[in-house]
């Protein structure tokens, strides 16, 4: 398990994306962000879903499918700010 304090980072990197975007980053963009390499990034990401947080990866991927409260995937819960709609719900 990695330290929390990257992990910390990680959920701070991945929920920031989410709130500007409305798509979560891939583990390449997660291990640049923290200065990490690909292989890092990866492992970083995977024990950050193994530490319990509400979310998950799609099956069998490194790809983030749900992140609380956003989803990275098209949901019938759609989220609208300011006439904006980029984001869905869990």
């Amino acid at each position: 398990m990695k330290e929390p304090a990257i992990l910390d980072k990680a959920f701070h990197v991945i929920m920031k994306r989410m709130v500007e975007t409305g798509q979560a980053p891939f583990y390449t963009e997660l291990a640049s962000e923290l200065g990490l390499s690909v292989e890092e990034g990866r492992k970083t990401l995977h024990d950050l879903f193994s530490a319990g947080i509400a979310g998950w990866l799609y099956p069998k991927t490194d790809h983030i499918t749900s992140f609380a409260p956003f989803n990275n995937l098209p949901t019938q819960y759609r989220i609208t700010i300011d006439g904006q709609q980029k984001w869905f719900g869990q």
